[in-house]
């Protein structure tokens, strides 16, 4: 048991390793300055809502009220009966010349998402679609930069990285954690050092043509990653840039709990083993160093496996720490610090749930998971 202790404790150095590169990349990009635009195309807002988010109402008003001379926002829902169906019409009321709310034609997919991107496709006016999920806020700029980068022919989609809002409950203080300290880091950094761009739902904004050109939404239907397909169809297929833009869009959660944060990324974890596979996946139990020391000294329970455990915790929670204090422009935490491993073992845990899960459930539906993300209908069992 030694010799494995030692090598997973080499293993979680390499880690580190690593993580240290992708938040050098993330701090680089965070320094680059973007011209303003030259030219403004009309942009569509495409966003399928489900359910009250958090501060749903909020999260609406910033997005009627950006500073760009030419767009509209559409507000999608399954149906009327939707609880977020009021919130869109008030909002649509507030904002007649900008805001339009729009009700899902049909059922022709397994993905609730992008049949609602179907109806909302049918309806934009302007000549650039942008995905925008409901629990995200942005910033007055947000888009005068996906104008600024679509103006590069060279550049078919514009997506952005992640930071929390909100984290009344201990399960939305991981998740702002997470996302400033692994989520985004793990996007951008791809993209600048190997020209891999992985593309987030969460905002993702491409022309008519180009989405044309893939086939439009309903080739993305019956899946369940449709931002990283598209992304990859981009490169793939079109031969064309994604770019990370410079600004960072809010994710809104104040009261998720952390067994909604496990669910969540257990979630996200099965879509990544369906697209790259088993072997592939397991390596990247490498980018949650504090588990791989824990599993390190459960080999070798000695004192000195356990300060080397806390080491590794303790340079993971301090590059954590730093990570949300620049992404967000705030001090370093303590409590950030302090409950990190935590966090790490959390994730750790959902890493190894998706090992053995094919199933989600997201939007209601309960839905199995196949290669490539591929969705089958309801299951009961895995």
């Amino acid at each position: 048991m030694h010799l494995l202790s030692n090598v997973l404790l080499v293993a979680a150095a390499f880690g580190l390793l690593v993580l240290a590169v992708e938040h050098l990349s993330l701090w680089r990009h965070l320094r680059e300055s973007v011209p303003a635009p030259t030219e403004f195309p009309g942009i569509s807002i495409l966003k399928p809502l489900c359910g009250i988010d958090d501060d749903l109402e909020a999260n609406l008003e910033v997005f009627a009220t950006l500073d760009y001379p030419h767009y509209e926002l559409l507000l999608g829902v399954k149906s009327e009966e939707d609880p977020a169906y009021p919130l869109a019409c008030e909002a649509a009321r507030r904002w007649p010349d900008r805001v339009r709310v729009v009700v899902q034609r049909g059922t022709p997919g397994l993905n609730a998402k992008v049949n609602q991107l179907l109806t909302l496709e049918q309806e934009a006016r302007h000549d650039v679609l942008l995905v925008s999920d409901s629990n995200v806020r942005v910033g007055p700029d947000y888009l005068k930069e996906v104008a600024y980068h679509l103006a590069d022919p060279k550049v078919a989609l514009v997506t952005h990285g992640i930071v929390g809002f909100g984290e009344d409950r201990l399960g939305s203080w991981m998740d702002r954690l997470h996302l400033a300290s692994f989520v985004t880091p793990g996007l951008i950094a791809p993209g600048r050092i190997l020209g891999v761009g992985l593309v987030v739902g969460k905002s993702m904004a491409m022309r008519k043509a180009t989405v044309a050109d893939l086939g439009g939404f309903a080739a993305y239907k019956d899946v369940l990653a449709e931002d990283y397909l598209i992304g990859r169809a981009v490169q793939g297929k079109l031969r064309r840039q994604i770019r990370f833009a410079h600004t960072m869009v809010a994710n809104v959660s104040y009261q998720v709990t952390v067994g909604e944060f496990y669910r969540r990324y257990v979630r996200w974890d099965i879509i990544q083993r369906k697209l790259i596979g088993r072997f592939f996946y397991a390596f990247q139990i490498l980018l949650n160093p504090p588990a791989i020391a824990l599993l390190a000294w459960l080999c070798e329970p000695t004192a000195r496996r356990f300060w080397t455990f806390g080491l590794v915790c303790a340079i993971k929670s301090l590059v954590d720490g730093l990570s949300r204090s620049r992404l967000e422009g705030s001090r370093l935490r303590l409590r950030d610090c302090l409950l990190t491993p935590v966090k790490d073992l959390v994730v750790g845990g959902a890493f190894l749930h998706a090992l053995v899960s094919n199933t989600v459930t997201w939007r209601g539906n309960r839905l199995r998971v196949m290669r490539g993300t591929k969705l089958a209908p309801r299951a009961e069992t895995d």
